[in-house]
């Protein structure tokens, strides 16, 4: 339900709070002036788009790098690669997504485009394409096989294009765009639902020495009506560079940002025919420790929910170099990333690049089971599960058993006002863990600023583990404790919070970070 930027304004300067809390906006603008405790309770009640909650729930997606660039031996490309050097030998898109599904991925994108201009698809636009390859006698269509392939195994499919274009002369005049807005459609009608569109910022120059100024309100125009269902990746609205590629994200990782008021003027946003889609966040400065802590939002312009995605390569490389074959990720590694990533608010982004013969080359296949066999092991038993649940001011319509079912959709409060809370979990035995996963009801907003799980130490309690922002989910490694009855305190929030989950596993001694450990 979307409500108009001159009402949800009004309303903040009537009440000066929340009393728009229940639209299920995914941002609003703020009055200049705003209390900042009025504006930090603002900010609990921003929500995620329905496209944006789907995508948070993937938690793990894999990225496929394979192009001219794999048999070039390139990473941004050359104006003067030629197309036939593209002939894999053994393509087997089937293999691909199969791998990224045994791993646990739950959406494939393919680098349909990159920035060196040759397209996986044989566009009519271009002849710098798959048709004028040796490949499948010039007939292949790659865009269309990791497509079928991903119906297939029922993963969720995603595109990478770059407006970025070394090859094509257009580039740096006004007919680029034209041009690139051609490809898009082609890409994003003759493939069936697509869920991510993955936007590169990289704007070097073209083949003739000029930059593209690109036009990314028409993309986006492109994507909403052909695609309504997609994020709009990166450089676009609805999800954010988490600002690295190592794969580890913030300890504080808030999903509510800041708007900039030069952002918000530039794009003429807060008209009675604004909405939503026209918000573009520039990325700006991804490297800052916090994005949308309460000292970061308290001037801000407008709030926006826009959430992190953290991507990596399990190689050195995004494209496949045989040199990298020895420098694959191992799966502590790997497990390493999934708990800094998907562990901390954020979706995990994992690249896969296919080699020459263009298949999943064995060294990433056998560290992705053996990350995948890790994970299942450790997440197999949930030693929360069963336990008496005891909260302290809880509110009298939500169940406490609703943080143990293991149902994201059902979740346990406190009464209203309140921002902290305090969870006694008597567990069934005495139990060995080292482990606590713990989500907020994140279709609601992001409220948590601290918690803390505790044990009994004699008459009190002792912390053992602390962090900063949940959201939709937080995991925390510390060093193996023994007890039978356990407590969670949220020691502060934004609102009242809502918790949907809680665990407690066990992990094997090494996956226990040596600093942690200290």
């Amino acid at each position: 339900m979307k409500f108009p930027i001159c009402i949800l304004i009004s309303l903040i300067l009537l009440t000066g709070s929340i009393a728009f809390a229940q639209t299920g906006t995914n941002y609003i603008l703020l009055p200049e002036g705003l209390p900042v405790d009025s504006v930090v309770k603002t900010a609990a009640h921003i929500s995620p788009s329905a496209r944006q909650a789907a995508w948070q729930e993937l938690e793990f997606t894999v990225f496929f790098h394979f192009g001219i660039n794999t048999f070039a031996g390139l990473e941004w490309g050359n104006k003067d690669v030629k197309t036939k050097i593209f002939n894999p030998s053994e393509l087997d898109a089937r293999q691909w997504v199969r791998t990224a599904k045994e791993a646990g991925a739950k959406l494939a994108i393919l680098v349909a485009k990159h920035h060196d201009g040759f397209c996986n698809w044989p566009s009519k636009y271009t002849e710098y394409s798959v048709k004028n390859t040796p490949w499948r006698d010039g007939n292949g269509d790659l865009v269309k096989e990791v497509s079928d392939a991903c119906k297939e195994y029922s993963l969720k499919f995603g595109v990478y294009v770059s407006p970025w274009d070394i090859h094509s002369e257009l580039y740096g005049t006004d007919q680029y765009n034209t041009y690139f807005e051609n490809l898009l459609r082609e890409v994003l009608t003759l493939y069936g639902e697509i869920s991510e569109v993955w936007f590169d910022g990289a704007c070097g120059e073209g083949p003739n020495g000029k930059k593209q100024v690109y036009d990314w309100m028409g993309y986006y125009k492109l994507v909403r009506e052909l695609q309504p269902k997609a994020v709009i990746a990166i450089m676009g609205p609805d999800v954010r560079w988490v600002g690295t590629e190592s794969g580890y994200g913030r300890e504080t990782e808030w999903s509510v940002v800041p708007l900039p008021r030069v952002s918000i003027e530039s794009m003429g946003v807060g008209s009675k025919h604004a909405s939503s889609e026209d918000i573009f966040l520039p990325p700006g400065d991804m490297m800052q420790k916090e994005l949308g802590s309460d000292e970061r939002i308290k001037e801000a312009a407008g709030l926006a929910w826009y959430p992190s995605e953290v991507d990596v390569s399990i190689r050195p490389g995004w494209f496949y170099h045989e040199k990298e074959d020895s420098l694959v990720k191992s799966p502590d590694k790997l497990v390493d990333i999934w708990f800094s990533s998907a562990g901390r608010n954020s979706v995990l982004l994992l690249n896969l690049p296919p080699d020459k013969r263009g298949l999943i080359n064995e060294n990433d296949v056998k560290s992705l089971k053996g990350m995948r066999a890790i994970l299942d092991s450790a997440f197999r038993n949930n030693l929360a599960a069963g336990a008496a649940i005891i909260p302290a001011n809880g509110n009298p319509k939500f169940k406490p058993e609703n943080m143990t079912d293991s149902k994201p959709g059902t979740y346990w409060t406190n009464k209203k006002g309140s921002k902290t809370a305090s969870i006694i979990l008597e567990l069934k035995q005495q139990c060995s863990f080292n482990c606590l996963g713990i989500q907020e009801y994140f279709r609601d907003g992001q409220r948590v600023e601290s918690f803390s799980l505790e044990i009994p130490d004699g008459k009190s309690w002792k912390t053992v583990a602390s962090g900063t922002t949940i959201g939709y989910k937080r995991l925390l490694r510390f060093p193996t404790v023994h007890a039978k009855s356990v407590r969670i305190r949220i020691n502060s929030s934004r609102d009242n919070p809502e918790i949907s989950e809680i665990g407690l596993y066990s992990l094997p001694e090494r996956l226990i970070p040596v600093e942690i450990q200290k």
